[in-house]
């Protein structure tokens, strides 16, 4: 066999054949992998060094891993076949660690909502007849739905009218206002919860009170309150905490929006008589309304989901319990997981036409 022969013949490695069994062993070496480190997660006994080291291998080596296993499949084809495949070789990790990490536990939460409390036993809507007949779910349902209305709506409006009053100063000193107003965005959630739990802090009358509400309160003559006892008021306090961190975020969008109007239907609102007011709530507030509903669907999504302020500041005591913390308490504490899935779902319903309407937004504001 001449030199030229033995150039051109494949090697062991190069055959389609040798390429294409290499490629799906190491696809299901790949997939092995994942599904050992996803259950490996769900392991309570395990050290937590070592969880977050897995769970940092499987995060970046396992779709990479994924990605090139899946392009190796696809090489094995010709040109065009290949260049036909290759955008959805690019999907498929994404796609199969959302399937994996996100749809497959969707789908089990759901099974699970209709089970028993260990889920072995099929009892149909009874964990949803408790939620809606129970007097201490009905309060967690009533919290959350005063949460939902409240909070996205006070920030949203304070961020408005923040965004619109600092942008008449000057840029040094709308830079200045905007950094303070802004910065309880930079404190995490537990952060706000203990530096607010300080705030409302109670001691009995006769003791130093370390609360600066009641420092305060007693300093003017009165006794010490323990406020996050008192119904339904704690639960107004406690929104307060989620409006203080969420304005500034509105702020800073809404600022940019209000920017953006132009000054053309401004002056032409004021030649026409209207006044400041006017021009807000005619001209301002109509041109940036996308904008508005966009902040304040993304700050229900938020409110939906807390749990770290209330579970902070009173572990949902007093009447201040909400669906995110019950969920929690239900399946984790109490071991129910029938009914921890139960709440999940109606968490995700009440979601899903919150999230149509921020992708049609998006897809209105791309065209």
């Amino acid at each position: 066999m001449s030199e030229v022969q033995q150039l051109q013949e494949p090697t062991a490695l190069e055959k389609p054949a040798v390429k294409a069994v290499a490629a799906v062993a190491i696809l299901v070496a790949t997939f092995a992998l994942i599904a050992g480190g996803f259950f490996f997660l769900r392991d309570a006994t395990a050290p937590r060094l070592l969880t977050a080291l897995v769970a940092l291998v499987i995060g970046v080596g396992g779709i990479w891993a994924l990605f090139f296993s899946f392009n190796t499949v696809a090489e094995l084809f010709g040109p065009t076949i290949r260049d036909r495949i290759l955008p959805y070789v690019f999907v498929a990790p994404a796609v199969a660690a959302l399937g994996f990490y996100i749809v497959w536990p969707g789908i089990n939460t759901i099974s699970l909502s209709f089970m028993d409390r260990f889920g072995n036993e099929f009892i149909g809507l009874e964990n949803y007849r408790f939620i809606f007949t129970n007097e201490a779910m009905l309060v967690v349902l009533r919290n959350t739905f005063l949460w939902v209305l409240i909070a996205p709506t006070f920030a949203t409006a304070l961020g408005l009218v923040i965004a619109v009053i600092v942008d008449r100063f000057g840029p040094l000193t709308e830079k200045i206002l905007k950094s303070f107003i802004f910065l309880p965005m930079a404190i995490s959630f537990v952060g706000a919860s203990v530096i607010w739990r300080f705030v409302y802090a109670y001691q009995p009358a006769g003791m130093p009170q370390i609360g600066v509400l009641n420092a305060i309160h007693t300093a003017l003559g009165n006794l010490p309150v323990a406020w996050l006892t008192i119904r339904p008021w704690n639960n107004l306090l406690l929104i307060f905490i989620m409006i203080w961190l969420q304005t500034g975020f509105a702020m800073v969008i809404l600022s940019a929006a209000v920017k953006g109007v132009p000054k053309d239907l401004l002056d032409a609102a004021r030649i026409d008589g209207a006044g400041e007011i006017r021009s807000f709530f005619n001209v301002t507030v109509p041109y940036i309304q996308g904008t508005i509903l966009t902040v304040l669907t993304t700050i229900v999504f938020l409110v939906l989901k807390i749990f770290d302020v209330v579970y902070v500041m009173t572990s949902g005591q007093y009447g201040t319990n909400i669906i995110a913390l019950r969920m929690y308490q239900e399946a984790f504490v109490q071991r129910n997981f029938g009914r921890g899935s139960a709440l999940a779902v109606i968490l995700f319903v009440v979601v899903i036409p919150l999230l149509i309407r921020n992708v049609r937004g998006m897809r209105k504001s791309g065209d």
